[in-house]
């Protein structure tokens, strides 16, 4: 496997170090077996010593919503994402025994319509790539249930997604509307709370995919607990934001995948900084390159007004890139979270606010708490970059070193400017 032992002590000096929270009057830590050890304090004796001058250590990024296959999780550790939400997929829990590969958290199959979201967008191409998977998966297993039309269905599908282990259930909310197919068959009123009320019944989060105001809602009104899109229909208004903030819920916007839908992303324009293209394929290249255009009725200029309004609102806001397979065009697995958080600067974050986002933020909101900080005893997922992202959020785009529980990213360490 492409990384080195955990049995040696490495410290990293000279460092501007951001917690997850704000920037620290530190500038040494301190990594011994798959924890963080000593946040300030000397290098042990005989500790391996990373030189950080001009540098800037953060916790691993966290990406709060994506759609990985095992390829795509090694993509995405080299852009220093050491977790990723799964949304919808199909996924094996050996990804957190492996180190090479970002982590991942799951919901497997969402709850949705006969018929719904994402059905009318998938390509056979697609089709014929999910029946394989269900092929390597072995002739015993059957497929999970998806579709649920009453209430009692809504609970089976939950019962069925605690045991296979999901760490949160997703629920579709989606007519279609904004992806050119208004009509599409959506979920009830009543199976979306009772998919909400059976989650919670076992311990677990019900987060909603949610595109328009009207979803947004439904969702709301129904007991969800995390929205994992902006809506992209309309602008906002004081009602719908208010109704979000007394709601309680958290927002996941994805701007970027907003962006694409609408057909107004600058994602070719990120995808020309050499620090994203270098490290893409051809086949992930033309994905910035490309956009899913199908609301073109769309700005995204509201969209950035969305954010700053939840955001000066008060409502906590995770960053996700929403990237999935190289057809849909406009995201990709790991460049696109820091595209992610370069729009929300845009939209008026700090850059602080922003890797807040991305680091502390979603670990609080999914109950990760080895994760998102730098703080002794948590999980050793760091990303190492040369600048200060924390006044300049492109630099997290310089990696000079990434560690996923506390195993270093062997195909990167790249010299400090001034080290």
């Amino acid at each position: 496997m492409n990384h080195e032992m955990t049995d040696q002590i490495t410290t990293i000096t000279n460092a501007r170090i951001f917690d997850g929270e704000r920037v620290l009057d530190k500038d040494t830590v301190t990594i011994k077996g798959e924890k963080i050890r000593n946040v300030g304090g000397p290098a042990p004796t005989g500790a391996e010593i990373i030189d950080g001058s001009g540098c800037t250590l953060l916790p691993g990024l966290i990406d709060a919503h994506s759609h990985p296959k095992m390829e795509t999780l090694k993509l995405s550790l080299t852009f220093g994402v050491t977790t990723t939400f799964q949304m919808q997929g199909f996924w094996s829990k050996e990804i957190t025994e492996r180190r090479d590969v970002t982590d991942c958290l799951t919901a497997f199959a969402a709850v949705g319509a006969p018929g719904g979201h994402p059905s009318e967008l998938i390509s056979p191409e697609a089709a014929a790539q999910h029946k394989a998977i269900m092929a390597k998966m072995g002739a015993g297993v059957k497929a999970p249930k998806k579709f649920a039309t009453t209430p009692e269905e809504a609970a089976s599908i939950v019962a069925e997604r605690v045991g296979q282990g999901a760490d949160y259930i997703k629920v579709m909310i989606e007519d279609g509307t904004v992806f050119g197919h208004p009509g599409t068959p959506d979920l009830t009123d009543e199976v979306i709370a009772a998919t909400c009320a059976e989650a919670h019944r076992y311990g677990k989060m019900a987060v909603a995919h949610t595109m328009s105001v009207k979803a947004t809602e439904r969702a709301i009104n129904r007991g969800i607990d995390g929205l994992m899109h902006i809506f992209i229909d309309r602008p906002y208004t004081k009602e719908i934001i208010d109704a979000i903030v007394n709601s309680g819920v958290f927002v996941c916007p994805t701007i970027a995948a907003g962006a694409s839908t609408i057909g107004d992303s600058n994602s070719p324009e990120f995808a020309k900084d050499e620090r994203v293209s270098s490290k893409l394929s051809e086949e992930w290249l033309n994905a910035l390159n490309n956009q899913i255009g199908a609301y073109p009725q769309g700005k995204t200029e509201y969209l950035l007004e969305t954010v700053k309004a939840l955001h000066d609102a008060g409502v906590d806001l995770l960053a996700g890139s929403d990237a999935t397979l190289p057809s849909i065009g406009g995201m990709v697995h790991g460049a696109s979270l820091h595209h992610e958080l370069q729009l929300l600067v845009r939209a008026g974050l700090t850059p602080i606010e922003a890797l807040r986002a991305a680091t502390s933020v979603p670990a609080r909101r999914f109950g990760i708490f080895d994760r998102g900080r730098i703080v002794d005893g948590a999980r050793a997922d760091l990303l190492l970059v040369k600048g200060d992202p924390t006044t300049n959020i492109a630099d997290t785009l310089s990696t000079v070193a990434v560690w996923r529980q506390g195993v270093r990213l062997a195909s990167i360490l790249i010299k400090c400017p001034y080290a």
